[in-house]
């Protein structure tokens, strides 16, 4: 905190400096006096941006910003240098996320991967060695597509209520489906029914306060996450909550792709159809899942869920395959380290289908070995994106990709929201979690990762189904490009850090 204090000082004075130095008559003297408070500011800045050891790129980058963009080149550094520093900013949320998932860890038991096959085990063996979360047996899962099936067996679900209706979403919008959501909501809360709801603040923006009183005043909890008014100084505006889940009785969890708007129906005449997937699951996954949930709510609000029984009793199912329930976000290892496990792993097909595809060096790099040796990577992403930026940043990674034998598939029929990662038809993932530096670095997210499990077939299934919608881009083709598209990719690469 005393560090911020001292940030802040650093701004008014630097702000002060330019404006005396640039739109005033003062004295020579006291303009270069400014000058020296200014240069000193920086100098000291450099230096404590040197001592963190980032990488000498970074480092060198952000040195040029500072040095040669005056006084807004250090607001930036302010806003997204930091973001490197994110475990400092959610320090109390790690540990205390750290010691509540160690009490259920001691409370599940190790599965047995010996009788999984190479790439499965491999991977299994990473995943519950790294990760704060036990991998789940008595577990079943079922694979929901698109809006309508999805949202059809969530008001299913949410009727059959009997004890509480626990919900975080990202984007949850005050239009027809989110009125009617709220509508179920109170009905359960008016039949005793605990309901508590919580929203991010940026990605819920058109929540309307009028939905909010009035669920506040039927009687549901409801809060939401990293508050913009608390949100741009301390640096966490940036920190997203992604999630999307629904844990109803402690029974039945929904996750997925899914946020709470019509245009996820595809009833957005601008965007058209609406490609996504989503996952209801049953059995001891769902605790896990609730876990999530849990510990997110008592960030927001303090009040303390984790250990009461009522919310934390396992309820197995009997299942097939193993289901792990993988949380990640600014206070914990990236989504990226479980993305590259997985296509480490691979022995025969890499199936990607992501809306943002901003991949790191390292799973640029996994996903060129792969192919080399190979294996058959296939990746697909939107026709066209709903961003100018994340299109062609996107479109940038195609040469390199393409030039390794990497199929690249672009989805025409609308828009490809669904985060999927299939290996060898037998290991998936799906969640919240886009391929992406946002979903690496910034964002709160939460996946379920597959193992062997009857659900997978499907994912395929849809996979391939959604295959024939797409248009696969050629080499020789995409190299034809003009000046203008490269230099629209060029100019939108350097914004992936935050895309």
């Amino acid at each position: 905190m005393k560090k911020r204090r001292m940030e802040f000082v650093f701004v008014i004075i630097i702000i002060a400096s330019g404006y005396l130095v640039f739109f005033t008559n003062i004295p020579l003297l006291w303009k270069a006096l400014c000058m020296v408070l200014y240069g000193v500011i920086i100098l000291i800045t450099i230096f404590s941006l040197m001592l963190e050891n980032r990488s000498a790129h970074n480092t060198l980058l952000w040195i040029y910003v500072l040095l040669f963009l005056p006084v807004f080149g250090y607001s930036f550094y302010l806003y997204s240098g930091q973001l490197f520093l994110k475990g400092y900013l959610f320090k109390s949320k790690r540990i205390n996320d750290r010691e509540a998932f160690g009490i259920i860890g001691k409370k599940e038991k190790t599965p047995d991967f010996s009788k999984l096959n190479d790439h499965q085990r491999c991977f299994a063996l990473y995943s519950d060695r790294v990760t704060l979360t036990k991998t789940n047996i008595n577990t079943q899962t079922h694979i929901l597509k698109n809006g309508e099936e999805t949202f059809q067996e969530i008001k299913r679900k949410l009727a059959e209520a009997k004890d509480f209706i626990h919900m975080e979403y990202y984007t949850f919008r005050s239009d027809r489906l989110g009125k009617e959501l709220i509508d179920i909501l109170i009905d359960k809360v008016e039949k005793g029914i605990a309901v508590r709801f919580m929203y991010d603040a940026v990605g819920s923006i058109s929540l309307s306060g009028s939905d909010i009183k009035k669920m506040e005043e039927a009687g549901i909890v409801i809060h939401p996450f990293l508050p913009i008014k608390h949100g741009f100084y301390n640096q966490k505006f940036n920190f997203r909550n992604h999630r999307k889940i629904i844990v109803i009785d402690g029974k039945v969890g929904f996750v997925g792709g899914l946020n709470v708007g019509v245009e996820y129906l595809g009833e957005d005449e601008d965007i058209g159809f609406w490609r996504d997937t989503h996952v209801v699951l049953e059995g001891e996954a769902v605790q896990t899942l609730h876990a999530v949930f849990l510990l997110d709510w008592e960030y927001v609000c303090g009040e303390m869920l984790f250990e009461d029984e009522h919310y934390m009793k396992s309820i197995p199912v009997d299942g097939n395959g193993l289901v792990h329930v993988v949380s990640t976000g600014p206070e914990t290892q990236d989504m990226s380290d479980h993305f590259y496990a997985m296509i480490s792993c691979a022995t025969k097909s890499i199936w990607i289908a992501s809306p943002y595809f901003v991949p790191n060096q390292a799973i640029r790099t996994a996903l060129r070995i792969a192919a080399y040796k190979g294996v058959q990577v296939r990746i697909m992403v939107p026709e066209i994106n709903d961003g100018f930026l994340t299109q062609y940043a996107t479109r940038s990674y195609f040469p390199e990709l393409l030039r390794s034998g990497i199929e690249i598939y672009t989805y025409k029929k609308g828009f490809l929201h669904k985060k999927i990662i299939i290996v060898d038809g037998d290991l998936a993932s799906i969640g919240t979690a886009n391929m992406d530096m946002r979903s690496f670095h910034l964002n709160f997210e939460v996946n379920l990762f597959l193992t062997g499990t009857d659900s997978i077939q499907d994912l395929v299934a849809h996979y391939e189904e959604d295959l024939q919608d797409c248009r696969r881009i050629r080499p020789v083709e995409f190299y034809k490009r003009g000046v203008l598209e490269r230099s629209k990719e060029s100019f939108a690469r350097l914004f992936s850090g935050v895309l």
